[in-house]
Protein backbone atom coordinates (compact mmCIF):
# COMPACT_ATOMS: atom_id res chain seq x y z
CA UNK A 1 0.00 0.00 0.00
CA UNK A 2 1.31 3.15 -0.96
CA UNK A 3 0.48 5.00 2.85
CA UNK A 4 3.49 2.74 3.68
CA UNK A 5 6.01 3.28 1.26
CA UNK A 6 7.11 6.66 3.63
CA UNK A 7 7.52 6.52 7.40
CA UNK A 8 6.23 9.23 9.51
CA UNK A 9 9.46 10.78 9.89
CA UNK A 10 9.41 10.96 6.20
CA UNK A 11 5.66 12.18 5.34
CA UNK A 12 6.78 15.08 8.15
CA UNK A 13 9.63 16.30 6.51
CA UNK A 14 7.57 16.23 2.78
CA UNK A 15 4.68 18.15 4.72
CA UNK A 16 7.18 20.26 6.59
CA UNK A 17 8.68 21.12 2.86
CA UNK A 18 5.23 21.57 1.51
CA UNK A 19 4.43 24.72 4.26
CA UNK A 20 7.79 26.03 4.56
CA UNK A 21 7.25 26.86 0.64
CA UNK A 22 3.95 27.59 0.52
CA UNK A 23 5.23 30.43 3.30
CA UNK A 24 5.97 32.72 0.83
CA UNK A 25 3.74 32.44 -1.91
CA UNK A 26 -0.11 32.16 -2.65
CA UNK A 27 0.40 28.73 -4.56
CA UNK A 28 -0.77 25.59 -3.51
CA UNK A 29 1.64 22.38 -3.46
CA UNK A 30 0.45 19.08 -3.17
CA UNK A 31 1.80 15.41 -3.26
CA UNK A 32 -0.28 12.13 -4.28
CA UNK A 33 0.68 9.31 -3.69
CA UNK A 34 -0.85 5.85 -4.89
CA UNK A 35 0.82 2.17 -5.72
CA UNK A 36 -0.39 1.51 -9.29
CA UNK A 37 -2.05 3.44 -12.21
CA UNK A 38 -2.55 1.68 -15.27
CA UNK A 39 -3.00 4.91 -17.38
CA UNK A 40 -0.04 7.18 -18.06
CA UNK A 41 1.36 9.25 -15.01
CA UNK A 42 0.19 12.68 -16.40
CA UNK A 43 -3.44 11.47 -17.39
CA UNK A 44 -3.40 10.06 -13.96
CA UNK A 45 -2.36 13.11 -12.23
CA UNK A 46 -4.86 15.24 -13.68
CA UNK A 47 -7.67 13.20 -12.66
CA UNK A 48 -6.01 13.38 -8.89
CA UNK A 49 -5.40 17.34 -9.66
CA UNK A 50 -9.06 17.73 -10.83
CA UNK A 51 -10.41 14.56 -7.65
CA UNK A 52 -8.29 16.95 -5.20
CA UNK A 53 -9.85 19.99 -6.07
CA UNK A 54 -6.95 21.70 -7.29
CA UNK A 55 -8.57 23.05 -10.04
CA UNK A 56 -10.36 25.96 -7.50
CA UNK A 57 -7.22 28.04 -6.12
CA UNK A 58 -8.15 31.94 -6.91
CA UNK A 59 -5.00 32.65 -9.12
CA UNK A 60 -5.11 28.80 -10.84
CA UNK A 61 -1.65 28.25 -9.35
CA UNK A 62 -1.88 24.50 -7.63
CA UNK A 63 0.77 21.80 -8.30
CA UNK A 64 0.64 18.52 -7.92
CA UNK A 65 3.67 15.61 -7.61
CA UNK A 66 2.03 12.57 -8.37
CA UNK A 67 3.50 9.02 -7.33
CA UNK A 68 2.61 5.74 -8.33
CA UNK A 69 5.17 3.88 -6.19
CA UNK A 70 4.96 0.19 -7.11
CA UNK A 71 4.51 1.04 -10.83
CA UNK A 72 7.97 3.45 -10.38
CA UNK A 73 5.90 6.54 -12.47
CA UNK A 74 5.48 10.15 -11.80
CA UNK A 75 4.21 13.16 -12.77
CA UNK A 76 4.18 17.17 -11.90
CA UNK A 77 1.72 19.28 -13.15
CA UNK A 78 0.75 22.79 -12.73
CA UNK A 79 -2.69 25.13 -13.01
CA UNK A 80 -2.69 26.88 -16.02
CA UNK A 81 -1.72 29.91 -13.94
CA UNK A 82 1.68 28.84 -13.01
CA UNK A 83 2.08 26.78 -16.21
CA UNK A 84 2.01 29.61 -18.46
CA UNK A 85 5.00 31.41 -16.36
CA UNK A 86 7.29 28.49 -15.98
CA UNK A 87 6.90 25.92 -19.14
CA UNK A 88 7.53 21.97 -19.89
CA UNK A 89 10.45 22.78 -19.71
CA UNK A 90 10.45 23.44 -15.45
CA UNK A 91 7.98 20.49 -15.06
CA UNK A 92 10.64 18.10 -17.31
CA UNK A 93 13.80 19.45 -14.94
CA UNK A 94 11.59 18.80 -11.26
CA UNK A 95 10.97 15.64 -12.40
CA UNK A 96 14.85 14.69 -13.53
CA UNK A 97 15.38 15.61 -10.34
CA UNK A 98 13.05 13.56 -8.38
CA UNK A 99 14.37 10.73 -10.39
CA UNK A 100 17.89 11.38 -10.06
CA UNK A 101 16.98 10.97 -6.15
CA UNK A 102 14.79 7.98 -6.49
CA UNK A 103 17.59 6.09 -8.25
CA UNK A 104 19.45 6.61 -4.97
CA UNK A 105 16.27 4.89 -2.59
CA UNK A 106 16.41 9.47 -1.32
CA UNK A 107 12.72 9.85 -1.96
CA UNK A 108 11.86 12.09 1.03
CA UNK A 109 14.90 14.14 -0.12
CA UNK A 110 13.89 13.85 -4.07
CA UNK A 111 10.55 15.14 -3.01
CA UNK A 112 11.61 17.73 -0.53
CA UNK A 113 13.88 19.28 -3.12
CA UNK A 114 11.94 19.47 -5.74
CA UNK A 115 9.25 21.06 -3.53
CA UNK A 116 11.29 23.73 -2.70
CA UNK A 117 11.99 24.63 -6.34
CA UNK A 118 8.73 24.51 -7.30
CA UNK A 119 8.26 27.05 -4.25
CA UNK A 120 10.85 29.08 -5.21
CA UNK A 121 8.97 29.43 -8.80
CA UNK A 122 5.58 29.98 -7.14
CA UNK A 123 6.95 32.66 -5.07
CA UNK A 124 8.22 34.58 -8.09
CA UNK A 125 5.38 34.84 -10.13
CA UNK A 126 2.72 34.65 -7.09
CA UNK A 127 4.02 36.06 -3.92
CA UNK A 128 3.05 36.12 -0.64
CA UNK A 129 0.22 38.46 0.05
CA UNK A 130 -1.29 39.45 3.51
CA UNK A 131 -4.95 38.06 2.46
CA UNK A 132 -3.58 34.96 1.35
CA UNK A 133 -5.10 31.83 2.68
CA UNK A 134 -3.93 28.04 2.68
CA UNK A 135 -6.55 26.86 -0.32
CA UNK A 136 -5.77 23.00 0.24
CA UNK A 137 -4.43 20.69 2.88
CA UNK A 138 -0.62 20.47 2.80
CA UNK A 139 -1.01 16.58 3.82
CA UNK A 140 0.17 14.07 1.38
CA UNK A 141 -3.23 12.66 0.00
CA UNK A 142 -2.91 8.64 -0.35
CA UNK A 143 -4.95 5.87 -2.29
CA UNK A 144 -7.00 5.56 -5.56
CA UNK A 145 -6.25 3.27 -8.42
CA UNK A 146 -5.08 0.02 -7.19
CA UNK A 147 -3.93 0.36 -3.24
Amino acid sequence: MAKEYFSEKEQAQIIAAIQAAEKETSGEIRVHVEANTPLEPIDRAKTVFYELGMQHTAQKNAVLIYLATADQKLAIIGDEGIHEKVGDDFWQAEKELLVSHFKKNEYALGLSLAIEQVGDKLKMHFPYQKADVNELSDSISFGGQND
